[in-house]
């Protein structure tokens, strides 16, 4: 029966539910573009109040403009957002701390793979900085509102990638050498680790965090991807994942109320799903914690 599901959840890929959200305040990272935009067109329907936080303002208008009016939801708004960036990340919540009375979800969706080597404005490399650093402070500078908003919501978007990369303690920034698919792998990984140890930090207080694989999907990820990697993809292209499709399992864990009692998962297919071994290690999940805190100045108590 599990392999039937499987097969269903690939070739579909659309998980159905007719959970609303309204009176709900969603926050949704990269909301403009890819399944960052399909999460935020389905929650959209499903009546939430959704800030999207994004980097490209501009292009984010576009996708306002499509999804309030295939919605009909007039409550969706754009906020600025730059996760290479921690003071805009500081800036975006601040505003929210200010402005919003609930955050009862926040879906860390936007990333970046496999880029050329470069560093955010805090001397990060990109993608660790991006996918896991950005994200790690965005989510404990909002924490205090979310618990204040309980019963609320974490969902990390990770990838089957996270078994490509290892976490280098003592080169995080991929100074000494650099390799474009082990970067990635290595925020990836990066992504479950924090997520298992924010679960435990938050037991009791009524904030769930889940992290996800969305799947194999057909988005502008790839745009960093060598020759060799565009000739696989093309290759194998057939059997993957619209964003529509790739979107399903980040609304399976905003939504599904059976995941009320579950914290600190890892979900792909609208599923429970099995990671790494290095995404199971305890020891090195707290080793990231803590130089994680030390990177980017906080004390997460």
């Amino acid at each position: 029966m599990a392999n039937i599901y499987t097969l269903r959840a690939f070739f579909c890929g659309q998980w159905s539910s007719s959970a609303r959200l309204d009176g709900k305040t969603v926050i949704i990272t990269g909301a403009n573009t890819g399944i960052g935009k399909e999460t935020t067109r389905d929650l959209a329907k499903r009546g939430a109040r959704i800030i999207m936080a994004c980097r490209d303002v501009a292009k984010a208008e576009t996708t306002l403009k499509e999804i309030t009016e295939e919605s009909g939801n007039q409550n969706v708004v754009i906020r600025k957002l730059d996760l290479s960036d921690t003071k805009s990340i500081k800036e975006f919540a601040e505003v929210i701390n200010r402005d919003e009375r609930q955050v009862n979800i926040l879906i860390n969706n936007a990333g970046i793979m496999m880029c050329p080597y470069s560093k955010t404005a805090d001397g990060f490399e990109m993608q660790f900085g991006v996918n896991h650093l950005g994200h790690f402070l965005l989510t404990f500078l909002l924490l205090d509102l979310m618990k204040r908003s309980a019963p609320a919501r974490i969902i990390n978007i990770s990838s089957m990638a996270h078994s490509w990369g290892s976490i280098q303690l003592d080169d995080i920034n991929s100074e000494r050498h650099y390799h474009s698919r082990r970067a990635y792998g290595q925020s990836k990984l990066a992504n479950i680790l924090s997520t298992h140890s924010l679960a435990k930090r938050l037991k009791d207080t009524g904030v769930n965090v889940y992290v996800i694989h969305p799947g194999v999907v057909r988005t502008e990820l790839k745009r960093h991807m060598n020759i060799p990697l565009l000739v696989m993809w093309k290759i194998v292209r057939p059997f993957t994942k619209t964003k529509v499709q790739g979107a399903q399992t980040s609304i399976y864990c905003a939504v599904e109320p059976e995941l009320d009692t579950e914290s600190g998962g890892y979900y792909s297919n609208c599923g429970p799903a099995g990671c790494s071994r290095a995404a199971r290690d305890d020891d090195m999940a707290e080793k990231l914690w803590e130089l994680s805190c030390q990177m980017l100045g906080i004390i997460w108590e």
